[in-house]
C-alpha cells in the first residue's frame, strides 16, 4: 500500500512508503537511559523483520499499534 497523504505516517524500512500500522519502541541500553525510548515505525509487512533485527540485538522493549501508542501519548499530554 502506498502512502497516499503526505500528512499519514510511513514504515521505517529502507525504501517503504506504505503507512504505519505499528510502533516499535526500543532503546540501546549502551547509550540510552533505561526509560528512553526511542520508535520505529511499520507496516504491516515489515513489523516483523523490523522486530526481529531490533529484537537480536536486545533494544526492542514494546510493540504496539499506531493507535494504541498515539493514545498513550495523548493521555501523557493531559497529565
Amino acid at each position: 500500500m502506498i502512502n497516499p497523504d503526505p500528512e499519514t505516517v510511513i514504515c521505517s524500512a529502507k525504501g517503504c512508503r506504505a503507512a504505519a500500522a505499528w510502533v516499535l519502541a526500543w532503546n540501546n541500553p549502551k547509550i540510552h537511559t533505561p526509560e528512553r525510548r526511542k520508535t520505529w515505525l511499520a507496516c504491516e509487512e515489515h513489523r516483523e523483520h523490523l522486530s526481529q533485527f531490533l529484537g537480536v540485538r536486545g533494544f526492542l522493549k514494546d510493540v504496539v499499534t499506531l493507535g494504541e501508542w498515539e493514545a498513550s501519548a495523548t493521555k501523557e499530554n493531559d497529565s
